[in-house]
């Protein structure tokens, strides 16, 4: 299979899982138990059909919006993912750079692999932080600072991690950061000698958001759950989160909302947005999936406080339907990951370019010329 060859998610996928050995791909692809409500956050769109209109021909289509107070070119955007430089050698930066291209936020994590600094200062497209609370208040304090200081637009606390999902895959592939040589991985290591070379000889891997603190992660080989179970903080509750929106002192989001009550308080503490999220399926599998929870959280606090739709997004019929459902605007981890690994900013360009030219497409197919005509008389549950 060849990069011109790829023409969707699906496609990236199977590039992705040729050209990275197999703990890293898995750790990508993985999810948590069964993998259930990974497999549902996608699935998902398929219960609810689009209804469109005819005779609504339109010069000019308009996929912008506002959200949290940056104009971008289209309704998706890239949520913050970790460990990027494993994928591909470039990391962050190549996806910064084709966010920038494409006029539409990204976000770095807590465990990127390139600094806050250096992100700060590489594009000028909105940028939003990913905040894991650790227990060294020290080290959440750094971090906060460090994005005031690089000028991020925006600060999304992580709320659905205080433990680790069960991440079965990762067990079975041994996948720690950085990644531990074991005879079984030094196989498939020299199998992929393109991305064994790339991690062997150009930068050291580490994660510079998190090691002026701890050796986990960057010098110390430990799996994401042992990280998690380990370094966070399991005590994190509303007050807590209602601290570091002060702290913070900007547009701040929470990540991680799934239900109605959970999306008033975030209301009721003052939060900008919220993404409707659980984690890519990472956490708790069994749970509803971001789709099915929009239309129930829109008719309670839509209109007060922003929605974003994170997850299991494939498609650009996908962004319409969780649109008129009610969500401001659309965001996912995979969907770029793939191209990363695949094609590292091209791909990234190329996933991006095939969605944005989804997204128009269907806007025209559906009769409408903006963003803002999109709603749920455009939809049927099947």
């Amino acid at each position: 299979m060849k990069f011109s060859d790829c023409h969707n998610v699906a496609d990236f996928r199977r590039l992705a899982k040729r050209r990275l050995p197999y703990p890293v791909f898995h750790y990508i692809d993985g999810a948590a138990d069964d993998e259930g409500t990974k497999a549902r956050n996608t699935a998902a769109f398929d219960d609810v059909d689009l209804v469109p209109n005819v005779l609504a021909g339109s010069e000019e289509i308009d996929m912008g919006i506002t959200l949290m107070g940056r104009r971008i070119a289209m309704p998706l955007f890239l949520s913050p993912t970790a460990l990027q430089r494993l994928f591909h050698w470039e990391g962050e930066r190549a996806v910064a750079r084709a966010a920038e291209k494409f006029g539409t936020w990204f976000g770095i994590s807590s465990l990127a692999t390139v600094s806050i600094e250096e992100i700060g200062a590489l594009v000028s497209t909105p940028k939003m932080f990913q905040l894991y609370v650790h227990k060294d208040e020290g080290l959440n304090r750094s971090m906060i600072e460090r994005c005031k200081a690089a000028k991020f637009d925006a600060l999304a606390l992580t709320v659905d991690t205080i433990v680790a999902g069960n991440r079965e895959r990762c067990l079975r592939t041994g996948f720690t950061s950085p990644p531990k040589l074991t005879p079984r991985s030094a196989i498939s290591f020299a199998a992929h000698p393109a991305w064994t070379m790339n991690y062997v000889f150009r930068e050291k891997f580490h994660l510079p958001n998190l090691d002026t603190h701890v050796d986990a992660g960057s010098n110390v080989a430990v799996s994401v759950a042992d990280y998690f179970n380990t370094m966070l903080d399991r005590t994190m509750d509303w007050r807590a989160a209602e601290k570091i929106r002060d702290e913070w002192g900007g547009t701040f989001c929470l990540k991680g909302i799934m239900s109605v009550a959970d999306a008033k308080r975030a209301v009721a503490m003052g939060a900008d947005a919220i993404m409707v999220s659980n984690h890519g399926g990472r956490q708790l599998d069994g749970s509803r999936s971001p789709f099915d929870q929009i239309a129930e959280i829109t008719d309670a606090v839509g209109g007060k406080i922003e929605i974003i739709c994170d997850g299991g997004v494939r498609r650009g019929t996908h962004v319409l339907k969780a649109i008129a459902a009610g969500a401001n605007a659309c965001s996912g981890g995979r969907l770029y990951l793939y191209a990363l690994a695949a094609a590292g900013q091209p791909g990234v360009e190329r996933i991006l370019g095939k969605l944005r030219d989804e997204i128009e497409r269907d806007m025209r197919l559906m009769g409408v010329s903006g963003i803002d005509e999109l709603g749920r008389n455009q939809l049927r549950r099947r």
